[in-house]
């Protein structure tokens, strides 16, 4: 199985008697309340999906990723994983400081402070995003942060699930999933979307070059509009018990939330997906892409710059209905006339079908029994 990103597969979870031990005298420690977005990152970190990284990154590691899309060690990183603070918490705490970080009145776990440092944040989304406008929701996330950056290792004392327990599955857990399922090459999958004919199409093309599919839904925050996460899961459940071998196919969730990077989260999203134990990974049309900030396969033409990267990108280009070919094909297989025969499968179209719970129409481009359980839902989409 191919190795995780840097060669070792990181756990920060403490073992039960440190866990034990910080949960009796964490409110004699520094404290720091955290959002929902940080326990997300903590528990990355902590299981592995973040490997290599310890801890959130420090000065160094984000200036080699501004300049080189690099962590300082040469390694392929595209995303900063940083944890901001304003400038008037900064002061309450200090270098070697070791912070308990609450959510929910909970411990979930230990900051080990080893640097303070100043968020470049303009710099930062420029060079991520590749844009500074602020209608591009990562740059206004990113904008719209905290001053300072706090950077040290991190250990996790709370491991509980709230939500989505069956679909939790972390890289330890999902590597010997792949290993009891014989699969030697594992094919991901990352989706933020209900899934229709030309999100099946890939996922099974790709499947016939690999021994195992791993389809991976992003739950977290999202823009608005976009699908809620137990709409996504509740369709992919129908889909995958309908139309997949369950010895060729599993599903698992990724706790994190969507950057809107293009490319270079295009990269970030395979180095995740590396650790989790997949030797390839699915790259569509404008992946993780927003608005018209980035070219339609400017996701694929990073991988270029990443040779060293080993998991195997398989980019996919436009698909569409043929009426003529009976089915979903693509640019290079379909040879007939566009505009009498071909309709391109629009997302935008099928969410307003959705809405309006036009059944028929959605046969078209989806199963009827996925089609069927999202017109029986009330509440579809992020407000």
């Amino acid at each position: 199985m191919i190795k995780p990103h840097g060669g070792k597969l990181i756990n920060r979870v403490l073992p039960d008697n440190k866990k034990e031990k910080i949960l009796n005298e964490y409110q004699e420690m520094a404290q720091l309340k955290v959002n929902n977005e940080v326990v997300e990152d903590l528990f990355n970190i902590s299981h592995g999906v973040f490997s290599p990284l310890e801890g959130f990154m420090g000065e160094e590691d984000v200036e080699s990723i501004i300049k080189n899309d690099r962590l300082a060690n040469d390694l392929p990183w595209t995303i900063p994983i940083t944890f901001d603070v304003s400038s008037e918490t900064a002061k309450k705490y200090s270098i070697g400081d070791e912070i308990a970080l609450i959510n929910d009145d909970q411990v979930i776990g230990v900051l080990h402070l080893d640097q303070i440092y100043h968020y470049k944040k303009k710099t930062i989304a420029e060079r991520i995003f590749q844009t500074l406008d602020n209608e591009h929701p990562g740059v206004a996330k990113v904008m719209s942060s905290n001053e300072k950056l706090f950077a040290g290792k991190i250990d996790l004392v709370n491991t509980a699930v709230k939500q989505y327990k069956e679909f939790t599955k972390y890289p330890s857990e999902t590597r010997q999933i792949f290993k009891e399922m014989g699969w030697k090459t594992v094919v991901g999958f990352q989706t933020r979307n209900v899934p229709h004919l030309g999100h099946e199409y890939i996922q099974k093309t790709a499947l016939t070059l690999v021994d195992g599919l791993f389809v991976n839904p992003i739950i977290g925050k999202k823009k608005k509009d976009d699908f809620l996460d137990p709409v996504i899961l509740g369709a992919y459940n129908v889909l995958m018990k309908h139309y997949y071998r369950s010895d060729k196919s599993t599903m698992a969730i990724l706790r994190t939330r969507m950057r809107y990077g293009g490319p270079k989260e295009a990269i970030f999203h395979s180095i995740m997906r590396k650790n989790f134990g997949c030797s390839h990974f699915i790259v569509g049309r404008d992946h993780a892409g927003v608005g018209d900030y980035y070219g339609p396969f400017d996701a694929h033409k990073i991988f270029e710059n990443f040779p060293d990267l080993d998991i195997e990108p398989i980019c996919f280009r436009s698909f569409f209905i043929c009426e003529k070919c009976t089915g979903v094909v693509n640019d290079n297989t379909c040879p007939h006339d566009g505009t009498k025969y071909q309709k391109f499968i629009s997302g935008k179209k099928i969410r307003q079908m959705i809405m309006n719970k036009e059944l028929d129409g959605l046969v078209e481009y989806m199963r009827p029994e996925v089609a069927e359980y999202l017109v029986k839902e009330d509440e579809l989409f992020v407000k």
